[in-house]
């Protein structure tokens, strides 16, 4: 069980302690939040087996998934916050008081989820392997010819400058398709089930 109100907030910076998304039932009961059985995620076994042999770590994330009921999002959290122009999206930290629960609800992991398939979607012209390079690509094709591009794109170019080192070079980010949309399935699961997301850290 986990417990409510006990964490505060935390920024995207903490990326660098480990950080586990577990699902679980909602709303809470009395002072804590329950997991989700992982019997709700067990035919994600089955999409780990499907996935061609490259899809490595794809296919661990889905069996972990299948596991668990939880997914280890450590690695996933600065391509995140880019994709959804926010700070510690998968930390849930977007709550206004600082003893808020750090729980993602089940419409926000709808959210999570269309954005998620949104990029997946944007970014199959470009292939299997998603970069730094192909994420900005992506992105700016995204804002291109919206009402406030120019300004839009400002701001992406800004977000994309932070994530360089103190010598220029960018992230050296190397994830696949398959990778994103086990994880887009995690989110769409429980928003489909009416599950939420404990940010355990």
């Amino acid at each position: 069980m986990f417990p409510a109100a006990g964490r505060g907030k935390c920024e995207s910076e903490g990326s660098a302690m480990g950080l586990d998304n577990v699902a679980v039932q909602w709303p809470r009961t009395g002072r804590f939040y329950d997991p989700v059985a992982p019997a709700e995620f067990v035919d994600f076994a089955g999409l780990a087996e499907k996935l061609p042999l490259h899809a490595g770590p794809a296919a661990a994330l889905a069996d972990h998934v299948a596991k668990t009921g939880t997914v280890r999002v450590t690695g996933y959290t600065e391509l995140v916050d880019l994709l959804f122009g926010l700070n510690g999206v998968l930390f849930a930290t977007d709550a206004a008081a600082e003893d808020e629960d750090p729980v993602i609800s089940p419409d926000d992991c709808a959210w999570i989820a269309g954005g998620l398939e949104r990029f997946v979607n944007g970014h199959q012209e470009f292939g299997d392997e998603i970069t730094f390079e192909t994420v900005s690509t992506v992105l700016r094709r995204a804002l291109e010819g919206s009402r406030l591009a120019e300004q839009q794109l400002r701001w992406l170019q800004s977000r994309l400058d932070a994530l360089s080192d103190d010598t220029g070079n960018a992230p050296q980010w190397s994830y696949t398709i398959a990778e994103l949309d086990v994880l887009a399935k995690f989110y769409r699961r429980c928003a489909n089930r009416g599950f939420a997301v404990y940010a355990d850290f």
